[in-house]
Parts: C-alpha cells; sequence; structure tokens
C-alpha cells in the first residue's frame, strides 16, 4: 500500500514557522516534567551504589541520543507533520499506519495527556486543594485550559512553551545550586539492589530512568513546521538530548550530596525532602509551584504535537476527514485538537474513579507506546531502501548498529512495561483497557477501508 501524502486531505498546510529554539524548547518541555521528581527515589532503591546511579542517568541520556539519531534521519529523510504516523505507513503500509494512529489518539497521546494532568492536579491541590476529588477536578480544567489555548493559534502555544520551558529550567537549576552547596546531610545506610546483589542495577531501575526520559520522540511531528528541517531536526534533537541530560545528572547529584542513597530510598518525595533539607519548609511549597511549572510545560507540548497525528489521519482516512483540516488563521489543527482533548478529559474522568490516577494512565499507555517504538525504529531499514524527500538526509552514524541497538532497548523496555503494569493494582486494570482499546482499532480500520473503497 501507498503511503500518504502531504497534500491530501482538506484545509490548509502546515507552514515552516518553527525555530531551533522552539523546538529544543518543545522537546526540553515534554521531557522534563515530573518524572524527575517522582523517579530518582525508586531507582536509588535498584542499585548497588551512588556510582551505578549516576552511570544509569547518564546511560539514559545515552539511549535517548541513540534514538533521537535514528529519528533525526527518519525526519530529515521524510519530513511530515505526521511524524511517526507517517514512518510506519511509508515503511509497512497504510494499515499499520492507521493503527498507530488509533492507537496515538485513544491510548498513547491521551492516555499521556491524562496522566500529565493527574500530576498537575496532585500537586495543585497541595497548594489550594478543591475537595475529595480535587486532582481530577485541576486536571480536568488544565486539559480544557491548554487545549483552548492550542485551539487559539500556534504562535500563542509556542511563546507560552518558551517561556514555561526556560522558568521550568531555572527552577531546576536553583534546586541544584540549592542542593550542591548545601553541607552534606547526616543520612541513612543504603539498602542492597534489589535481586541479585552482585548486579549493578536491576531491570526496574532502567524502566524508570527511560520511562523519565522519554518524550523526545515528540519532535518527529514538528518536521513539516520546521525551517531548513534537514539541519534542524539534528540540532534541536541533539541539543534537546544534552540539555536534559545535564539537567538530570546534576539534579541526582544534588538529591546524593543532600539525601544519600539511603536517604533517597527512603524518600516519598525526594524533591520535596531535598528542598525542605536546603530551604525549609517554603523551599518544600516552592517545590509545587516547580512541579506545577513543570506539569504545564509538558501538558502544553504534549497537547500540541499529538493533534498532529489526529490531524494526519483525519488528511488520509475519509471516516476522519473533519480532522484533516487546517486552521490557516490560527495555523493549528482545530478539530484535532478539540477531538483530543474530548477523548482526554474522558479518560481523566474514568481514572478518577480509581485510587491513583496517574499510576492507572501510565500503565494504559506504556505496552502501546513500547510496541510502536520498536515498530518505528525497524521502520528505519525499510525506509532506507527507499527514495528520501530530501537530497542529501541525515544519516545516523554507525549503521545498522545504531539502529539495532535502539530496537533491542525497545523490545526490552516492552516486556518489562507489560510485566510491571501487570503486577500493579489498579495499574493492571489501565493496562488491559489499553489494550483492548489498541485492539478495536482493527474493525474501526475495516470500516475505514470499506468506505475508501465505497467513495473510490
Amino acid at each position: 500500500m501507498s503511503a500518504p501524502t502531504q497534500q491530501q486531505g482538506a484545509g490548509g498546510q502546515p507552514r515552516p514557522t518553527l525555530t531551533v529554539f522552539d523546538a529544543v524548547a518543545m522537546i526540553v518541555g515534554i521531557v522534563i516534567g515530573v518524572g524527575i521528581f517522582k523517579a530518582p527515589s525508586i531507582v536509588a532503591g535498584n542499585v548497588s551504589g551512588e556510582t551505578a546511579f549516576i552511570a544509569l542517568w547518564v546511560a539514559g541520556g545515552v539511549i535517548s541520543l541513540i534514538g533521537a539519531l535514528c529519528y533525526a534521519e527518519l525526519g530529515s529523510s521524510h519530513p511530515n507533520a505526521g511524524g511517526e504516523y507517517y514512518f510506519l505507513s511509508k515503511a509497512y503500509g497504510d494499515w499499520l499506519g492507521f493503527l498507530f494512529a488509533w492507537a496515538r489518539m485513544t491510548v498513547i497521546q491521551t492516555g499521556a495527556i491524562a496522566a500529565i494532568a493527574f500530576v498537575f492536579g496532585d500537586y495543585a491541590s497541595t497548594l489550594l486543594p478543591l475537595g475529595s476529588k480535587s486532582s481530577a477536578i485541576y486536571a480536568g480544567l488544565a486539559v480544557i485550559a491548554i487545549t483552548a489555548l492550542n485551539v487559539a493559534g500556534t504562535s500563542q502555544s509556542k511563546w507560552v512553551q518558551n517561556a514555561l520551558t526556560i522558568a521550568l529550567a531555572i527552577a531546576i537549576l536553583a534546586v541544584v545550586v540549592g542542593g550542591l552547596s548545601a553541607p552534606a546531610a547526616s543520612v541513612p545506610a543504603a539498602s542492597p539492589v534489589t535481586g541479585d546483589a552482585r548486579s549493578w542495577f536491576s531491570g526496574l531501575a532502567l524502566i524508570f530512568v527511560l520511562l523519565t526520559y522519554g518524550g523526545w520522540n515528540e519532535a518527529a511531528y514538528l518536521t513539516a513546521e520546521m525551517r531548513d528541517t534537514r539541519r534542524n531536526i539534528v540540532r534541536a534533537l541533539v541539543i534537546g538530548i544534552v540539555v536534559i541530560t545535564v539537567l538530570y545528572v546534576l539534579l541526582n547529584l544534588a538529591y546524593l550530596k543532600v539525601l544519600g542513597l539511603g536517604g533517597m530510598q527512603a524518600s516519598k518525595a525526594i524533591a520535596s525532602d531535598l528542598m525542605r533539607a536546603t530551604w525549609g519548609q517554603g523551599g518544600a511549597w516552592l517545590l509545587g509551584i516547580v512541579v506545577v511549572s513543570a506539569a504545564l510545560s509538558t501538558l502544553n507540548a504534549t497537547v500540541f504535537t499529538g493533534a498532529r497525528t489526529n490531524y494526519a489521519l483525519g488528511r488520509d482516512f475519509i471516516i476522519f476527514r473533519a480532522l484533516g483540516r487546517w486552521n490557516e488563521k490560527s495555523s493549528a489543527p482545530v478539530n484535532a485538537l478539540l477531538v483530543q482533548g474530548a477523548i482526554s478529559l474522558a479518560l481523566v474522568a474514568l481514572a478518577s474513579f480509581t485510587p491513583d490516577g496517574f499510576t492507572t494512565m501510565v500503565a494504559y499507555t506504556a505496552p502501546a507506546f513500547w510496541l510502536f517504538f520498536m515498530l518505528i525504529g525497524m521502520s528505519l531499514f525499510l525506509l532506507r531502501e527507499q527514495q528520501p524527500a530530501n537530497q542529501s538526509p541525515f544519516r545516523v552514524p554507525l549503521y545498522p548498529f545504531t539502529p539495532i541497538l535502539f530496537v533491542n532497548v525497545c523490545g526490552y523496555m516492552l516486556y518489562s512495561t507489560l510485566d510491571y503494569a501487570m503486577s500493579l493494582d489498579p495499574g493492571s486494570i489501565g493496562a488491559m483497557v489499553g489494550i483492548a482499546m489498541l485492539a478495536s482499532g482493527v474493525p474501526v480500520l475495516m470500516w475505514a477501508k470499506r468506505r475508501a473503497a465505497e467513495a473510490a
């Protein structure tokens, strides 16, 4: 089957308005979210010592950079607003592209939006509680507000994103400086790594490190709106991941200095404990504002990029034609944004009835995310055999070793996230519902094919 083309569908087309700085801000804003305030304590409990702990965060940056180089070749060779959807369609056929777009619209992106919104709600509730369903109320309001911002236009959205990302980076650096300049505290001894004591780290540690680095792949959806895509997509990905890795390593060094590995293992809110130890209770309250800003930054970037797949889906399949309209006035896929927002709100409402909305949404999205991530990595081998859109695209170094390593890591993460999600309660419910939603795309695909045949 032929891959979808940029010219199909109704309405206008994306314009190249994003600079390297805009794209870097988007990548950093997506990746540096609430994970860095949650994952380190879990990682600390699954490593053999401080050296292994820091080495694992560096390794997470290296693995992300390897994946980013693969994406840079895909994006510079085949720039398209559909991003990963377009890569899968062009490599395997439009059937897999459809299933991915369906999964992204109903599971991956909308589930991620709901999960981020719940974290925003959790921390906003510590500042101003709104009752027993405070977190869900804040989550719903955040989805509505950020969707409305993106409907207003790409220009407004990207400037808010840039401002939030800069504020977040400054706040994290302030925490880093406070932690690294503080005297080392007396901390409890660290417990041995879970599982084989001879191991440097357990598999669970790598899972949470890579989940914390997750989101840089969203740059694939910016390729059609970037100036000079062939060079700038590489620059944006490399600069973005280097910035993220440096901030993560510095923040974890600050955690280690103030709390020690044992103190990190015992902490339920590691960043709050660091701020309380260095700046007192006021510092812990300030952290709530930092995390709220991080969640909003991540939410805005995720909403921005997520709607681009829905736009591509509507551009190529008649049953979703309304999603494929590009609003020239706001320079945004307005219908796609509205549908994405509605589904995300529905997921927030459903998850509000579970004990932990964030955990439920993570388990809901993770298996489908890593399955398609692995298939996208494999698509590089297939697309290398096709004529690129650019005459001299970026080529990933050390081919084919680099993409092989990336695909293997994705396969390991798929296995690990399935095993982890099914061991959780209520996470297992979220995982099962997510898999069911992915499977429901098969009959929808059959319906789309039938309608296309009737219209031909």
